[in-house]
């Protein structure tokens, strides 16, 4: 029996919940920790994908500014779809489209206490991150909640993920666990699938790259602005002059090569000759530049294809919408009828 297929009488694949805030363009490290996953497992499993629009306003900078996280939600697809997601094979669907979501997710709410919510290691980073002090909304706090209500609601078995995404699946897990048990077997506890890279380093050496941090490489980055941030990119600080031995382990330059650069041969010479002070930063860096420019050409050809056809884009969110609702309509059903919330 495949992988993918339920083993409790096999009526239909495993499912795959996956997706992104709608808060601006993909970047390098939005394909590393999930985007990969999702393109090699479309076939494999049946793949939703969610545009988070609801959970962009969860943020001080985007709340004011619902012209960007509109404009995000095409940005979004259509990242998706030149990566080469297949929308004939995968639904796409805006958050904010399937209302049904809301209701499981204030459910969920009352299953998790708010120390437990405020406990979350992903939130305290970002708190931490992006300075918000005490100044975060309800809305801040109970996003873990509404993406269990994501993955839950169309009970997706599988959820690619970026390695801080981690402890939101966790959540989602332990409010599965609670419902079960206090109300009846609804759901299963779905799974995490990290990336081959958990946490792509910024251009800057930051642990994370991120859009707010200004430390990105966008999936439609033009030619110009990638060597320009190629070329700024850091390397072994304590290496002077192009003949000190330099460190390649934490370099940010070479876990690009190893992430990126198809070419594996030219990766290991290249790590040889810099432990041994026999190549400078440049050339590493500009043999970067070729890997990351070959390997986003054909991106940007889709993403301009895409952003061309908008009218495309919409049909395809519209017609993943009424695919999801009906997904989340079902299980908002039984939900109701465990809860005894059906009887009238």
């Amino acid at each position: 029996m495949n992988d993918a297929t339920e083993s409790s009488g096999g009526s239909r694949k495993k499912r795959i919940l996956t997706g992104d805030n709608a808060t601006g363009r993909l970047h390098l490290g939005h394909y590393a920790g999930s985007l990969e996953n999702r393109v090699k497992l479309q076939d494999e499993y049946e793949t939703f994908v969610i545009i988070a629009d609801l959970h962009a306003f969860a943020y001080p900078k985007y709340v004011s500014d619902p012209e960007k996280i509109a404009r995000s939600v095409f940005d979004v697809t259509i990242a998706n779809l030149a990566v080469g997601m297949d929308p004939s094979k995968v639904c796409f669907f805006a958050e904010s489209s399937v209302t049904e979501i809301y209701k499981l997710g204030v459910i969920f709410s009352m299953l998790v206490s708010h120390n437990r919510a405020l406990r979350n290691p992903t939130l305290k980073e970002e708190i931490r991150d992006k300075n918000l002090g005490d100044k975060f909304s309800m809305g801040f706090v109970n996003f873990p909640l509404l993406q269990a209500a994501d993955i839950l609601g169309v009970k997706a078995d599988l959820v690619p993920v970026g390695e801080d995404q981690l402890p939101h699946i966790e959540l989602a897990r332990e409010i599965v666990r609670k419902f079960n048990k206090t109300y009846g077997e609804v759901f299963k506890e779905p799974e995490p699938l990290v990336g081959k890279v958990s946490r792509l380093v910024g251009t800057d050496g930051n642990t994370k790259m991120s859009k707010s941090l200004d430390n990105a490489i966008y999936l439609n980055e033009p030619e110009e602005s990638l060597k320009r941030k190629v070329m700024g990119m850091y390397t072994d600080p304590n290496r002077i002059h192009p003949t000190d031995p330099g460190t390649v382990e934490g370099n940010p330059v070479f876990i690009y090569h190893d992430t990126f650069n198809s070419n594996e041969q030219e990766v290991e010479d290249l790590k040889q000759l810099y432990r041994e002070g026999r190549v400078g930063d440049v050339e590493v860096k500009e043999k970067l530049f070729y890997a990351l420019n070959t390997f986003l050409e054909p991106i940007r050809e889709r993403y301009n294809h895409y952003e061309s056809r908008l009218e495309d884009v919409r049909e395809i969110l519209v017609s993943g919408k009424n695919k999801a609702q009906e997904e989340v309509r079902k299980t908002m059903s039984e939900v109701e009828n465990k809860m005894k919330l059906d009887l009238i």
